[in-house]
């Protein structure tokens, strides 16, 4: 018997299933990508020599993030998962309480 909430494989539908293994194709291929030479920039205002975020934009609309402490550690996100982030943000979901 399986759980509802479990969200096994055998829940998904052959969309959801081939959905996933798109996005999870974008994944792979946006983590490949060379991002070396790629241009950081911070939020307005703010100085290279402090704490902060930085974000680069990559093909495809997709963007890299990573904090100006840690330039060795990289976060990429599609852009589908960048739009959701920022409108999230707009709307307040991420504001602290």
């Amino acid at each position: 018997m399986t759980d509802a909430h479990t969200g096994t494989s055998s829940d998904l539908t052959e969309s959801e299933l081939a959905r996933a293994a798109e996005k999870q194709r974008q994944k792979e291929e946006l983590y490949a990508l060379d991002i070396s030479g790629v241009e950081w920039h911070g939020a307005p205002g703010t100085s290279p020599d402090e704490e902060r975020v930085e974000i680069a934009h990559l093909p495809d609309g997709a963007v890299a993030m990573r904090s100006s402490l840690d330039k060795e550690t990289v976060l990429r996100y599609t852009k589908a998962e960048w739009d959701a982030f920022v409108l999230g943000a707009r709307d307040g979901e991420f504001d602290l309480r």
